[in-house]
């Protein structure tokens, strides 16, 4: 099993495609585990010409964790998370990549690009934010991840993942129960902390704002978002759109805060097209 044995963090990753290619880094939304980037898009991916990473986020999965089930806060911040992938990219001898993340994986690969520019090859940001504006946060505070979490069954997380997607807007889409059903039951069995997913909200609590700072960023960048996302609105698609510099922004229509299966080959389309133009520029230089 790969992990980062030399890093300070001990993380757990998995690598697709040929050493030849570009890498692609793939980071999860909050409390999500690398089962959230399903192998046929990493297959998609790969096929285009990319080595795609997919890993388990701290405090996920098999990765390292920060504290035992009644610590909601693990002492670390939004940029040490982002200083994962530099972790992973240093164990594969990696000196940049292209970095596309959902959710708070956004937020971290928006962290990496500011702080390490010349990791950072091009950017996915999918479906999150640039700060804690009430402009974009939908989902308010959350004070119960403040709180030691209740632990329930598999049966129950599974009954949960299900119907979490069924609540979900009317939309075109499939809402794929199934397909989440079976991540809920797989998830739990490689490692159920709900703690860990407090514990990640609490480094979000202390993020700082980003927008400003985006200002700086020069890397292609796709901003991907649903146009009916209940979570965090798409107006933080279009500020970070305009705040980085020639990106490409796409705004789905009926498409909540997860992406939706029968968008996956636009997505696939888009992330290999500005892999592409980083490949180009750096070429170039």
């Amino acid at each position: 099993m790969p992990f980062t044995e030399s890093a300070d963090v001990r993380l757990y990753y998995e690598v697709f495609g040929s050493e030849k290619d570009p890498v692609l880094v793939l980071i999860s939304g909050g409390g999500a585990q690398l089962l959230s980037w399903d192998p046929r898009l990493v297959a998609a991916l790969t096929s285009g010409g990319l080595r795609v990473v997919r890993f388990d986020n701290r405090d996920t999965g098999f990765s390292q964790r920060f504290g035992g089930e009644e610590d909601v806060d693990g002492g670390y911040g939004l940029s040490d998370m982002a200083d994962d992938v530099l972790r992973i990219l240093d164990d594969l001898g990696v000196e940049s990549a292209h970095v596309a993340g959902h959710s708070m994986g956004g937020m971290m690969a928006q962290m990496l690009a500011i702080e390490h520019p010349e990791r950072v090859r091009s950017l996915g940001l999918l479906s999150t934010i640039p700060g804690r504006s009430p402009r974009y946060v939908l989902h308010g505070e959350r004070p119960e991840l403040a709180e030691k979490p209740v632990r329930v069954t598999r049966e129950q997380a599974v009954a949960y993942a299900a119907s979490a997607v069924e609540a979900g807007p009317a939309s075109r889409y499939d809402p794929q129960v199934e397909w989440h059903r079976e991540m809920a039951g797989i998830a739990y069995d490689r490692g159920y902390l709900p703690e860990g997913y407090a514990r990640q909200w609490a480094a979000l609590r202390r993020a700082p704002e980003r927008l400003e700072a985006l200002r700086s960023v020069t890397v292609p960048t796709l901003v991907f978002h649903g146009r009916d996302d209940d979570v965090l609105h798409w107006a933080a698609a279009v500020d970070i759109a305009e705040a980085i510099p020639g990106s490409e922004l796409q705004v789905h229509a009926d498409m909540g805060h997860l992406i939706p299966h029968e968008l996956w080959p636009v997505l696939t389309d888009a992330l290999l097209r500005t892999a592409e133009r980083g490949e180009e520029l750096r070429a170039a230089a």
